[in-house]
């Protein structure tokens, strides 16, 4: 009996052990191995953060900084932190208080406006946040046909917010609860109430111990120079297309993209991959510890070194203004007349390196600063000449008399049904004042020599062989070529100099058309879209429905420096690692098409292009030193200058267009440059743009041979 009374006694002592060595591995468990070892109770939250990866830089062909990043900080919220605290309420309304005192603004994405009498704003929203708006409207269990203002008062009661405060203050209050619950309900990032906030107003706001408020270290972008707006492009948030096309690369729904220029072409390369951290904070917001979750650590975007060169943009872009200024200026411009130039609008120029279609410098005027963007936007957009339009690649336009050696390359590259070369080296076509053919559809059509009209009749240009015609730009010798060319001649030769044709560029750009059948009968309508023998005449001076860029004709008059070989054009040099380590990309010379030009063609239309330049009575005399003699000066010494220029009428009132392309040395071109100017009066205008660029160029030591990069690549 007593064995067995002591057996009981032992069993049960057992299980008793048992159940206290239960009872302290679940303590162990609670205490220390779920709390890593923090043993006080504390209730700790685990949140994942986003961290944004910082943007690539931007540079010119030199290593020079165009576009950068620079530091600084964001308030993000920890929304399990605040939704947990007592008074949450009070907390924000103290933190939007002194936002308001300190002129600091903040973000929300409730989609009701910031003021009676409220009213939807969805509109204003990517479809992709209207859904996160729903996702919450059926959270809450609320039909989502409601008012605007029973919706603020449905949300005023669930927050509890207090009767005493106004309706604004209440939906200050709720549109920061709204983004803390959006959270439970979506895969969102963390809220990011402000952004770049400056220091003294960061140790304001921190100073209120708003809980869960954090700082989190970030970048934004900074220009480093005031030059190339255009170009450089600048970051926005996206919208629904943008969307469609960057949530599956990784991107959040709030990330900023490049929205034009090399930020938007370049995007690809620019654009960093965002890391993930975890985050273990007490219901107090103290930080218990912060770790990137493996593999998900914050990758920075790619270097993009361009193909400009900051240093003859800046000298572009100031000579382009400089000449436009004088141009309007009626105490400059003294010529006489009703349309003198004086309406002058925008204008464009492009600097192109012949042999490797590498722009140099791509200008619009007028242009503005992205550095003060914001702070410019209603003086930019009341600005009736819209600076933000790029004239340099967006607009096309009739080239006018630049056109016209593309006319006598046709006619010297094209035979008759006769097997007869259309034009003969050295043949002389006499200038008659009027076109005087009545056959083949031509009767009636009797276009004069600008010459000869404003001469009142009593002037011609005489006799003229190609290399004449092309310095005085006499419509009636091209008009003659026209005659005897088809319509598919002059066509074909167009497009073979890049004409109506994509350059190739990384950025989106207009393409503009050739005059021909097609686009007639796109622009007109009934008996008007009708070809006929006329336009074809008025095609071969440049008129008619030819609509080119400013780019295009760049891409032209390198073509014709190459003797027919036409490159793509390209903004791109070479992409490397955020350190400058490794080379992920280099960009090389790509012919894109090669037209077959004779010798003999090619020395007609080079001589002509030189004697516009250097001869008595070429239309751009008035630059590159002008003529001292019939043979003409070399500007500047060593440097041999070919050019032409070209006056466009259009239908859009006032003064002609006006527009020059040029290419230099002649003996070996290496660049070429092509301007246009809206409603300056004559092409004969514009050359004096390119003087100081040239010389510019010219003068600069090759900085590809002799730069040593900031950030060499080992």
């Amino acid at each position: 009996m007593e064995r067995l009374t002591r057996f009981r006694a032992g069993v049960l002592l057992g299980i008793f052990s048992f159940i206290m060595l239960l009872y302290a591995a679940r303590l162990f468990d609670l205490q220390i191995i779920k709390t890593d070892g923090n043993t006080d109770n504390t209730t700790l939250y685990s949140t994942v953060t986003t961290v944004r990866a910082s943007r690539g830089s931007i540079l010119d062909r030199n290593g020079k900084i165009l576009v950068g990043n620079r530091a600084s900080y964001d308030l993000v919220f920890n929304h399990f932190v605040i939704k947990s605290a007592d008074n949450r309420n009070e907390y924000l309304y103290r933190l939007l208080k002194k936002c308001e005192e300190l002129g600091v603004d903040h973000l929300d994405h409730l989609p009701v406006t910031a003021k009676r009498p409220f009213e939807y704003t969805l509109s204003d929203y990517s479809t992709a946040w209207q859904g996160y708006f729903q996702n919450y409207m059926v959270d809450c269990g609320w039909d989502p046909d409601i008012t605007a203002p029973l919706l603020i008062e449905k949300m005023r009661t669930r927050y509890k917010i207090p009767d005493t405060w106004t309706e604004e203050e209440a939906r200050a209050v709720i549109g920061l609860r709204y983004e803390f619950d959006l959270r439970g309900v979506t895969n969102l990032p963390s809220y990011v109430f402000i952004s770049d906030v400056s220091s003294e107003n960061l140790a304001a706001l921190l100073e209120l111990n708003t809980p869960g408020l954090m700082v989190e270290s970030s970048t934004v972008r900074e220009y480093h120079t005031t030059y190339a707006a255009h170009i450089l492009g600048y970051l926005g948030g996206m919208d629904d297309d943008d969307w469609a096309k960057y949530k599956d690369q990784g991107y959040s729904m709030d990330a900023y993209i490049g929205q034009a220029g090399f930020e938007e072409a370049f995007e690809e390369y620019l654009h960093g991959i965002d890391g993930q951290r975890l985050d273990k904070v007490t219901k107090e917001g103290t930080i218990v510890s912060q770790a990137y979750i493996k593999g998900k650590e914050p990758i920075a975007g790619n270097n993009v070194e361009t193909t400009i060169d900051i240093s003859l943009q800046k000298i572009a872009e100031d000579a382009l203004a400089q000449r436009m200024k004088e141009i309007t200026d009626p105490e400059i411009n003294k010529e006489v007349g009703e349309h003198v130039g004086l309406d002058a609008q925008g204008a464009a120029v492009i600097v192109m390196k012949c042999k490797t279609g590498e722009i140099l410098a791509c200008a619009s005027y007028p242009t503005y600063n992205l550095a003060t963007l914001n702070e410019d936007w209603d003086l930019i957009t009341s600005n009736e000449l819209n600076p933000f339009f790029n004239r340099a690649f967006g607009a096309a336009y009739a080239p006018g008399s630049t056109y016209k050696m593309c006319t006598l390359i046709a006619a010297m590259e094209n035979k008759n049904n006769r097997g007869e070369v259309l034009y003969e080296p050295g043949e002389i076509i006499k200038d008659t004042g009027y076109f005087s053919h009545d056959q083949d559809g031509f009767a009636g059509f009797h276009p004069a020599c600008l010459y000869y009209t404003s001469t009142k009749g009593m002037a011609t240009h005489g006799d003229l062989t190609a290399p004449a015609a092309l310095r005085v730009s006499c419509n009636l010798f091209f008009y003659e070529l026209g005659f005897r060319l088809t319509i598919e001649m002059l066509d074909e030769t167009a497009k073979g100099l890049g004409l109506g044709e994509p350059t190739g560029i990384e950025l989106t750009e207009k393409v503009g058309w050739r005059s021909n059948r097609e686009s007639k009968a796109a622009s007109y309508t009934g008996v008007d879209a009708a070809w006929n023998a006329g336009d074809r005449i008025l095609t071969a001076i440049g008129q008619s429905e030819n609509r080119f860029t400013p780019l295009q004709l760049a891409v032209y008059a390198s073509t014709l420096a190459n003797k027919g070989v036409r490159y793509k054009a390209t903004f791109l040099n070479r992409v490397t690692s955020s350190d400058y380590r490794t080379l992920v990309f280099s960009n090389t010379p790509e012919i894109v098409s090669k037209m077959n030009i004779s010798d003999t063609t090619y020395q007609t239309y080079v001589q002509g292009m030189r004697e516009v330049v250097t001869v008595l009575g070429g239309t751009a005399t008035t630059c590159f030193g002008g003529p001292k003699d019939e043979d003409g000066p070399q500007w500047p010494s060593k440097i041999t200058v070919c050019g032409k220029t070209g006056t466009a009428q259009h239908s859009s009132g006032g003064s002609d267009h006006g527009a020059f392309v040029c290419f230099a040395p002649m003996e070996d071109p290496e660049i070429a440059i092509a301007v246009f100017g809206e409603k300056v009066a004559h092409g004969s205008n514009m050359p004096k743009v390119t003087e100081p660029i040239l010389k510019a160029y010219f003068e600069m030591v090759d900085a590809s041979e002799v730069y040593t990069y900031e950030n060499q690549m080992s």
